[in-house]
């Protein structure tokens, strides 16, 4: 296992290298110029005195693969550069911001979670009867509805119309409600159709019939099991998921106000806010590798086969 961190460890220096070289680049090739932004920001006046001053300061006269070795040399002392629309740096706007995306990614992660595995267990048990023909049904729309269209029906009903819920931002705990259900719901119809078809599949393998010949009932069978060998299958969308929620749901968080990364990487591109978005995309990296690492950890904990297989290494 330590073995296996170490890997995973030097594979996300690489991926990050590559990530701030591309995202670099990217920023570097746009028409617009962040001085110009930062110039409107600050109310400067937009003379050619105070361009190239400003250009000198941040280092944005001298050559791309200087600017970028001065970059990183800043980011490994903490200081991923200086957000345009927050006046604060990015690691302070992201951090200020991060705790209401884990608040949002955790609820809606785990409404995800008792929604989907009772109705995808459901819709695989009693495959092809009715129960089976209303879950599919409904999967089926829940793939269907974009999540911010899903999101904008419930502030339309709940905000609105009933005026039960904020339509908008995070004063209270109820604020919390309506992102919560988008994005659990919207997702949750992905897990109700895989786990369906993944617990179907070995339903239908040999091992089942040599457990029901020994006597064992089928509660048994699904639980102990079915559903066990099902996880392997599932597991790495979850941590994909759950990674891709801890990275800020951009169109969630815009539609409801909500105050987490997303919604702050949607204002920087907007306002050509270029390391804060070099930051955040940085941020999604570390996240993704991170959770792949947690997953494949689990797997060990999951299949002893696997377990049995890191032994012998």
């Amino acid at each position: 296992m330590l073995k296996q961190i170490k890997d995973r460890m030097i594979s996300l220096l690489i991926i990050l290298t590559g990530l701030s070289i591309l995202t670099y680049g990217l920023l570097y090739l746009l028409p617009s110029d962040p001085i110009e932004v930062l110039i409107d920001s600050l109310g400067l006046p937009h003379d050619t005195e105070t361009i190239e001053r400003l250009n000198e300061e941040y280092g944005f006269d001298k050559p791309f693969w200087i600017q970028y070795w001065n970059w990183l040399k800043n980011i490994f002392h903490g200081d991923f550069g200086y957000s345009v629309k927050y006046s604060q740096p990015v690691n302070q706007a992201l951090w200020r911001k991060l705790p209401n995306t884990i608040k949002l990614a955790c609820s809606a992660f785990i409404m995800m979670i008792i929604i989907s595995f009772p109705l995808g267990i459901l819709s695989a048990v009693y495959k092809n009867k009715i129960a089976d023909y209303i879950i599919r049904f409904m999967s089926f729309i829940g793939v269907s509805i974009p999540s911010f269209w899903f999101g904008m029906i419930l502030v339309y009903l709940f905000g609105v119309q009933l005026k039960w819920l904020p339509v908008a931002g995070f004063t209270s705990w109820k604020g919390l409600i309506m992102p919560t259900l988008t994005l659990g719901i919207t997702n949750s119809a992905y897990y109700i159709r895989r786990i369906r078809a993944v617990m179907v599949e070995q339903m239908s393998e040999e091992y089942i019939s040599g457990l029901k010949s020994r006597g064992l009932s089928k509660k048994k069978i699904i639980f102990r099991h079915v559903l066990p060998n099902s996880l392997l299958a599932v597991i790495t969308m979850l941590g994909m998921s759950f990674g891709g929620m801890l990275g800020g749901t951009m169109i969630v968080e815009t539609v409801f106000g909500w105050n987490g990364i997303g919604s702050a990487a949607m204002g920087a591109i907007t306002a050509r806010d270029y390391y804060l978005v070099q930051g955040y995309v940085l941020w999604m990296g570390f996240i993704y590798v991170i959770v792949n690492l947690v997953v494949d950890i689990s797997y060990q904990f999951i299949d002893p086969r696997i377990r049995r297989g890191m032994q012998a290494k």
